[in-house]
């Protein structure tokens, strides 16, 4: 229950615009990322289909895509959230925030690592587009429709298309 309630205090903190904890409990983040959770298990259990269909049903509710495959650290969070998506071999550190229609993406079909690491402590902003099996920095900063397409060294601030 501490738990539970430290991250209510983290999204009300991150997005001000909540006015109370009932809020916090319908917002398409914190449905997504129970689903997330949820699914993250099974998949690590290998209840594949099991792990899909909670992800596709959070996507449906939501308008957030999270492969159950993807790693998440602490204190995550997605603002507004509609269009975002994240790849299954996705690793994001913690403390970090995207905002919506971010995709953390790949840039083939090949089987093993092929989506973005991201570092703590990252932002990254509307509409970004992170692609491939790259680094993300800690401490950096994405700009809104930045294109990233190679690492990015730590303490970093990225605009505009970065190959």
């Amino acid at each position: 229950m501490k738990k539970i309630k430290k991250y209510l205090q983290l999204i009300k903190k991150k997005d001000p615009a909540l006015h109370s904890n009932f809020e916090v409990l319908i917002y398409p983040f914190t449905i997504a990322y129970c689903y997330y959770k949820i699914a993250h298990f099974f998949y690590l259990h290998k209840f594949y289909f099991i792990a899909r269909y909670l992800s596709e049903q959070a996507k449906s509710k939501t308008g957030i895509e999270i492969h159950p495959g993807a790693s998440i650290g602490k204190n995550f969070f997605i603002d507004h959230g509609t269009g975002v998506v994240i790849g299954e071999t996705a690793i994001i550190g913690n403390n970090v925030m995207l905002y919506h229609n971010v995709t953390l993406g790949a840039l083939n079909f090949t089987k093993g690592k092929r989506h973005p690491t991201i570092e703590d402590n990252v932002t990254i902003g509307t509409g970004s587009i992170i692609l491939g099996d790259i680094t993300i920095g800690a401490n950096s900063v994405i700009g809104a429709g930045a294109i990233v397409l190679k690492d990015v060294p730590k303490n970093s601030r990225i605009i505009g298309i970065y190959k």
